[in-house]
């Protein structure tokens, strides 16, 4: 079966709600997304859906120009790449693409953010943290990657993956051009 990979974006965008929850968890990141492609132009993730309004929030899909990112250009971010078989990663699209179906469906588990800190399992019909949302997915996917149950997965839980391959560390909006330059085909040179 061929390898596939899906990649984990880390973010910490710097609100005032990110600063809160980097209070308590002491970690450089504080927002988790998944993301089908390296490119970044396929990334999901649970957070708000009007950028000026905190409260509003559910299923998202997250763009560079628009949104958080695009407003908070010094967003800092750790991006990894996780290697997959094909029937996985096919899981993994079938399973984002029926959230996005019903998105608004949806809503952001706040009161998950302070189960998280008191430990507490607490499971809410239709309604996810980020980490909580990854977490669901790759274990839906058929991976089991935490003894803890998704309810209780932080953002600084996903950088003890064994298996995750570390692709780029900076400014978020750094990226795109990080990438390109990476992605370049090699020319042949010789004789110019």
């Amino acid at each position: 079966m061929r390898e596939k990979e899906i990649y984990i974006l880390l973010t910490d965008t710097g609100t005032w709600f990110s600063k809160m929850i980097k209070m308590y968890t002491r970690f450089p990141y504080n927002h988790v997304s998944i993301a089908l492609d390296e490119g970044l132009e396929d990334i999901y993730s649970f957070g708000r859906k009007v950028y000026t309004n905190p409260f509003s929030g559910g299923f998202v899909k997250e763009r560079m120009d628009q949104g958080v990112f695009f407003h908070k250009k010094e967003t800092k971010c750790v991006l990894y790449k996780l290697t997959v078989n094909e029937e996985q990663f096919n899981h993994i699209i079938q399973i984002i693409y029926q959230f996005e179906r019903f998105s608004a469906n949806y809503r952001y588990n706040l009161m998950g953010i302070f189960a998280i800190a008191l430990n507490m399992e607490l499971k809410r019909n239709n309604a996810f943290t980020c980490s909580q949302f990854v977490a669901t997915v790759l274990r839906m996917s058929g991976l089991k990657l935490w003894k803890k149950c998704p309810e209780l997965v932080r953002p600084d839980d996903f950088v003890l993956i064994p298996t995750l391959e570390l692709v780029y560390e900076g400014k978020l909006h750094e990226y795109q051009h990080y990438y390109q330059m990476t992605t370049i085909p090699v020319r042949n040179v010789i004789g110019v």
